[in-house]
């Protein structure tokens, strides 16, 4: 694997693709609060992940690429359709209905700990010291915000700690699929390729859970639903994966992962604008320490390990869990 490019030489063929994902995924924790409405949010992730599929399917064969399916590309497909596109996707539409877009795009955030300590398990990456000190101010951060949420809505405190539940369970998924997606047999496949199998496997179990849970497929016939739903497949999913990866393969994911940092705080400038979010001192500090704990920990996080470990790839880890 070659060693990623000095930031220095980065040219508009990385600061494009990466400013541009930024964004995009910025503003996805928004746009997911427009799609809970009649439609269950089970469905919608279905809805999302067969339109993604399909599309990715045609991206890799315009590539190029067949889509056949050997064994192990099967087991990639079932790992990270199972973790990242119903684990992950579920639990952060779940936790929206009940806390705003901006906290659970800041908690996912801190995806690059439970990456850490996944990588430690799977990939022999052992986190320095400095690190897990980081983490733990950029947890306390965290708390922070979420005491401002029972302080502002006490009557919902049941609600909120739901929303946490849900936030976390998705941030596991996530987390878990970023390191898979890491190992060497996983990584030989075209990411395209993997991605497409990954999100079809994802919509057959999506779809399996919403009827279980939820009954038939229920429909929206408003536009904005629609077009909120095209924007999430095509341009969230699809568009946005195409563009950051290869990226994250020329600078390295330590470098991709100061993503996670830009873009809670997009999402948290959104959340103010169009969902009402009260800023006061308390949530001020938590927002202030969250993200000087995530810089700090991303400034510590890819100092090599030493002996045969230490030239294992690291986790790639999407800005924010990718909503």
């Amino acid at each position: 694997m070659s060693r990623p490019e000095p930031i220095a030489h980065y040219g508009r063929d990385i600061v494009f693709p990466f400013t541009l994902c930024t964004l995009i995924w910025s503003s996805t924790w928004l746009v997911i609060t427009y799609q809970l409405g009649p439609v269950p949010a089970q469905w919608s992730v279905t809805y999302r992940f067969l339109i993604s599929a399909v599309a990715m399917a045609v991206m890799a064969r315009m590539q190029g690429h067949k889509l056949r399916l050997d064994a192990q590309l099967a087991r990639a497909a079932i790992v990270l359709g199972f973790t990242q596109f119903f684990l992950n996707y579920n639990g952060v539409y779940l936790a929206e209905r009940f806390i705003t877009s901006g906290l659970v795009a800041t908690v996912f955030g801190l995806l690059l700990i439970p990456n850490s300590l996944f990588g430690w398990v799977m990939l022999g990456e052992r986190p320095a010291v400095r690190f897990l000190a980081s983490a733990l101010v950029a947890l306390v951060g965290i708390g922070l915000l979420f005491l401002h949420e029972l302080d502002r809505s006490p009557a919902v405190r049941d609600h909120i700690g739901l929303g946490i539940l849900l936030t976390g369970t998705g941030l596991l998924g996530a987390s878990i699929a970023n390191v898979y997606q890491a190992l060497e047999r996983v990584r030989r496949y075209p990411m395209t390729l993997l991605l497409a199998w990954s999100m079809a496997v994802g919509t057959v179990i999506d779809a399996v859970v919403a009827f279980a849970m939820t009954g038939p497929p229920v429909f929206d016939p408003r536009p904005s639903y629609w077009l909120g739903l095209s924007y999430l497949a095509i341009v969230a999913s699809v568009v946005a994966f195409s563009l950051y990866f290869p990226v994250v393969r020329r600078i390295g994911a330590g470098n991709a992962a100061y993503s996670s940092v830009l873009t809670p705080i997009i999402a948290m400038a959104l959340s103010t604008a169009f969902e009402g979010y009260i800023w006061t001192p308390l949530a001020g500090a938590g927002a202030v320490l969250a993200l000087v704990g995530m810089l700090f920990a991303l400034a510590g996080r890819n100092r090599k390990v030493a002996g045969p470990l230490a030239d294992r790839p690291t986790a790639i880890a999407s800005p924010g869990g990718d909503p």
